[in-house]
């Protein structure tokens, strides 16, 4: 086992930028990642069926798709979101502002048909990027070393021998992997990494009972697309916006690409429990049938469907997530505060962001501030040779 200063354990949005930080200051690292593809709670829904098999990490593929949908975060805020907006504009990614123009349904109960009434617009905008957020990864990505970012590996075990540390993954073979690291950045949820990796010795009681009780956004949530040739409702002067008490949709948003397809997507109101006990074509119908209420009999065939359900999703949520009212949990400790686990330790993943948690920004403010804090023995060790990676 070779030296590796800094091993990144998670390959969505967090982990990506802590790996470009890291390149920008010359400090070695591994970056790896549990899913077979990158970018987390980032993942697209595409429309060109025949590029899903393309490789999951491509750097070209992003750039041959038109139609992206994001079946995890759609939307960010410049305005108050200044770290990760300088960072779009530096990547120079194209965004626009979510549409809102026009009238919006509303669906109050069983007995009642819906009725249309004025809609109302955010402010500040909420902002989305073309190519939808999976360009943002593909960008970070092309940016970095790929022989240092590893997908399918997923992390078993952290061992502390007192100066350094052994990382032990699982490769989808089955095969066991191991690295020697100095410090590690724990880029995926507070709660995923105390339920299912093995720290030895143990962290600190406190530390893991903290990290244990930070829901994980996002992992009770489900979402719906309904993709058509054309954004029809607009035509109707309707947003597609709408808000149902009826469900199984309890909030719908126009998710038309520009220049391309019409899209619908909803928040399942379903608890996670009730979904698990349904077929996911069970609740596609149900949901189609709620946008032909809303919406009229065009929407009763779209041209693709996409149900993304994160309750079911293994790295993402655990049990405990089911059962989470869905709201930002506020940030546990990033770091133990003494012991061995000190000064090597640090959780970057998104919940782990003291201003935006569970956020896309409160991705980017983690990661940074994990980076600008290791610790002066790491930015010692940062050279070391990329060419023979450190893998047995």
């Amino acid at each position: 086992m070779k030296n590796i200063p800094v091993a990144i354990v998670g390959g969505g949005l967090s982990g990506l930028y802590a790996a470009f930080l890291l390149e920008q200051k010359g400090i070695d690292y591994i970056l790896l990642e549990a899913r077979d593809t990158l970018g987390g709670r980032i993942v697209a829904g595409r429309s060109h069926e025949h590029l899903n098999s393309a490789p999951p990490n491509s750097k070209t593929i992003e750039r041959e798709v038109t139609d992206s949908f994001d079946l995890g975060p759609s939307w960010f805020w410049p305005d108050f979101q200044q770290q990760l907006g300088r960072l779009i504009d530096d990547l120079k990614l194209e965004s626009f502002a979510q549409f809102e123009e026009g009238d919006m349904m509303v669906e109050r109960s069983a007995n009642e048909s819906p009725v249309r009434t004025q809609g109302y617009k955010s402010s500040p905008p909420s902002m989305r990027l073309k190519g939808g957020m999976a360009a943002l990864i593909n960008a970070l990505y092309c940016r970095l070393d790929s022989t240092c970012v590893l997908t399918g590996q997923i992390v078993r075990q952290l061992t502390n021998k007192g100066d350094y540390i052994v990382l032990a993954g699982e490769n989808s073979s089955g095969q066991i992997m191991t690295w020697q690291t100095q410090h590690v950045l724990l880029a995926l949820p507070p709660r995923l990494a105390e339920n299912s990796i093995e720290f030895t010795p143990a962290l600190p009681p406190e530390l893991t009972k903290q990290w244990r009780n930070t829901a994980t956004w996002m992992a009770p949530h489900a979402k719906y697309f309904a993709v058509y040739d054309m954004p029809f409702w607009r035509e109707q002067g309707l947003s597609g916006e709408a808000r149902s008490a009826l469900g199984p949709l309890n909030e719908i948003h126009d998710a038309s690409v520009i220049g391309g397809s019409g899209a619908l997507f909803g928040f399942l109101g379903v608890p996670a429990q009730v979904r698990q006990s349904v077929s996911e074509e069970v609740l596609k119908d149900h949901c189609r049938a709620q946008l032909v209420r809303l919406f009229g009999t065009q929407a009763d065939s779209p041209k693709a469907e996409y149900l993304k359900d994160w309750s079911q999703d293994p790295f993402t949520a655990t049990t405990a997530d089911a059962n989470s009212d869905g709201q930002h949990a506020s940030a546990p400790t990033a770091k133990a505060a003494s012991g061995v686990w000190e000064d090597c330790l640090t959780g970057i993943g998104s919940e782990w962001s003291q201003q935006f948690p569970g956020y896309t920004a409160g991705a980017i403010e983690a990661a940074s501030l994990g980076v600008q804090n290791l610790p002066e023995s790491v930015l010692r060790g940062k050279i070391s040779a990329r060419s023979n990676l450190p893998s047995v």
